[in-house]
């Protein structure tokens, strides 16, 4: 892994002790580390944020035309792009007689063009197929409670196709199950469709594609109940993939991982309105942000 180095100057003492659960301090408040990128992410963010009225800077390991970049926070100097090249712009140098000209050199724009285009191609013309999906469910035990609306977003490219269906259900709804969705008998009773009709036209929209879920566990044992109570033969060739797990290892220090905590997270400020169609958009845009979910998109790709 690449190596990481951070230096620190008047800082609180916390704050130095929490970076020494994963760097050495090789001296005082020089600090140095073996990490990935994710790691190094969430560690400069709780250094900035901590750090009072001190200093820091940290370098690491980049493929640019130098092999390594760095981040400056309160301090003096900055971080600038020369010709393609990380330099360090010291006070007083940057005024009009010697004013550095920014951008990249012919070498890295021509590496850079081609990187996008071959990126923009793979994405379009191979881009894997796959569905992100909510249910909403009369209550969390998948033996003795019901799925009442399925919601999906198929996902081809730039293409995004819908599929919502509600369920009809035999007994009366749970009053908090009403009152987090917004769900009624009388709704159920008037657009409801029999469930071995609802999951055989999901299971049609679906075809072979993954099925990605937050918290994906959930919506498949109740899929597997449903598959089980009814004698349904579909979804025993889809993968189930869970985008909360992906999260995780990006996020590692959320107070927790509902969905709404981890939207806010990555900008999405949006509210969960606890409806399966409109969950599920929230959740496809989630997933083209998630680093972690993306790489698996393109390593499935490249098998």
């Amino acid at each position: 892994m690449p190596m990481t180095v951070i230096t620190m100057t008047n800082t609180p003492l916390k704050i130095r002790g929490d970076l020494t659960k994963w760097m050495q301090e090789i001296s005082t408040g020089v600090y140095i580390g073996n990490f990935n990128s994710r790691v190094r992410e969430q560690l400069w963010k709780r250094v900035t944020e901590s750090i009072g009225s001190g200093q820091v800077t940290m370098s690491y390991s980049s493929r640019n035309e130098l092999g390594y970049d760095f981040e400056t926070f309160r301090t003096n100097r900055m971080n600038i792009d020369y010709d393609g090249i990380p330099l360090v712009l010291s006070p007083g140098l940057h005024n009009e007689e010697n004013h550095l000209k920014l951008g990249y050199s012919n070498a890295s724009k021509f590496h850079q063009i081609k990187k996008f285009s071959e990126s923009k191609t793979h994405s379009v013309n191979t881009a894997l197929t796959y569905v992100v999906f909510d249910l909403e469910t009369t209550g969390l035990n998948p033996e003795s409670d019901q799925i009442i609306e399925i919601g999906a977003v198929k996902v081809e490219g730039e293409i995004k196709t819908e599929f919502q269906i509600l369920i009809s259900y035999e007994k009366q709804l749970p009053k908090e199950i009403k009152e987090l969705t917004g769900i009624t008998d009388d709704l159920l009773l008037k657009e409801g469709q029999e469930i071995k009709i609802a999951m055989k036209k999901f299971a049609n929209f679906v075809k072979d594609s993954p099925l990605v879920g937050y918290n994906v566990d959930f919506d498949r044992n109740f899929i597997q109940s449903t598959k089980n109570k009814y004698n349904i033969s579909n979804f025993d060739k889809n993968q189930f993939i869970d985008l909360m797990k992906f999260v995780k290892k990006e996020k590692m220090f959320l107070e927790n991982y509902k969905l709404k905590t981890s939207l806010k997270a990555y900008g999405i400020l949006e509210n969960v309105p606890h409806r399966a169609l409109e969950d599920t958009k929230l959740m496809v845009n989630l997933a083209m942000k998630v680093n972690g979910f993306q790489k698996f998109l393109k390593k499935s790709l490249d098998k």
